[in-house]
């Protein structure tokens, strides 16, 4: 079995800084995977899922345009973990972010999903 564990997510203030991690894990031993696909998405209270950013066969990254600038997403293999390094953040960032991996470049049959992480930007 298979599980993305986030981590990371927190309070902060506008403008500052906060890096939410993803890491994949098995419950066999024996067993290892990795994924030639990360996604990040995003949900806020009362409005849908919103992807984030991704990142496809190693570095191949897109963004979203309310993020472009401000957040990178990166992987370290060796660890089968993904991270999202959010700069600049403002109040309308708050949202539960939700990573998901798989693999291939169509996104949306990526199966696996985190559980998500709440990240708040208040003053």
């Amino acid at each position: 079995q298979v599980q993305l564990v986030e981590s990371g997510g927190g309070l902060v203030e506008p403008g500052g800084s906060l890096r939410v991690s993803c890491s994949a894990s098995t419950s066999n031993d024996m067993y290892s995977i990795s994924f030639s696909g990360w996604a990040w998405y995003r949900q806020a209270p009362g409005q849908q899922r919103e992807l984030v950013a991704t990142i496809i066969n190693g570095d191949e990254t897109n963004y979203a345009d309310s993020v472009k600038g401000r957040f990178t997403i990166s992987r370290d293999n060796t660890k089968k973990t993904v991270y999202l390094e959010m700069n600049s953040l403002k109040t309308e960032d708050t949202a539960v972010y939700f990573c998901n991996a798989g693999w291939g470049t169509n996104i949306q049959r990526y199966p696996y999903w985190g559980q998500g992480t709440q990240v708040t930007v208040s003053p």
